[in-house]
């Protein structure tokens, strides 16, 4: 009976905690400085509730750096299950853009949270890397992408994703520049996939910029 009568107030635990996560990214989006009051105030949770859940500013921005590139590395495992390889990839990367605008508009909140000398350190990257490894090694796999291709490789192709403005045009140059890192990664599949899946030979050299 006391299991059933806790089973709601962890859900409605979990559900305030995401609630405080998703105000929080547009609110320190905004502003680093934001008075955690007013994330509250917005997410609709009492100042206990608040501090239950996060103590303090850096433990805040943290787990939403946190939250946020394990949804992106989540999302990995659902589009191989409901996607082809090379189209699970391409839409994964579209993922991960995203996460690189809210990490750039997040930037200094970060560097506020972990700038003190005995603070938190920022969360590595391991769960994007181990999902962009799943979906390269599914794709290697399939024959949709050129053999070899290791996680290291992928993430400095993509680096340009991090030098994008979050406030400007980030949505079309960050497709332009994904295209054509998945031209590239299906240039030399055994499938024979050539640039766009089409069945097209290599893109002019002149549109390679």
């Amino acid at each position: 009976m006391q299991r059933k009568k806790d089973a709601p107030l962890r859900s409605d635990a979990q559900r305030n905690r995401e609630r405080i996560l998703e105000v929080a990214v547009t609110e320190l989006t905004r502003c680093a400085d934001v008075p955690l009051s007013v994330i509250a105030r917005k997410a609709g949770v009492g100042q206990g509730t608040f501090y239950r859940n996060f103590p303090k500013r850096e433990s805040l921005v943290l787990e939403i750096y946190r939250h946020e590139m394990q949804q992106v590395a989540d999302a990995a495992t659902e589009l191989i299950r409901t996607h082809e390889p090379d189209r699970a990839l391409r839409e994964w990367m579209d993922h991960l853009a995203r996460f690189a605008m809210t990490k750039a508009g997040l930037a200094d909140a970060i560097r506020q949270a972990t700038s003190t000398p005995d603070g938190p350190a920022k969360p590595g990257n391991t769960p994007v890397t181990s999902a962009a490894e799943l979906l390269l090694r599914t794709n290697e796999e399939a024959g949709t992408i050129r053999p070899g291709v290791t996680a290291d490789d992928f993430v400095l192709a993509i680096a340009g994703l991090w030098q994008l403005d979050p406030h400007g045009d980030w949505q079309s140059r960050a497709t332009r520049l994904l295209d054509l890192v998945m031209d590239g990664l299906r240039a030399g599949a055994p499938g024979g996939q050539g640039p766009g899946s089409g069945g097209t030979t290599e893109k002019p050299r002149s549109e390679d910029v």
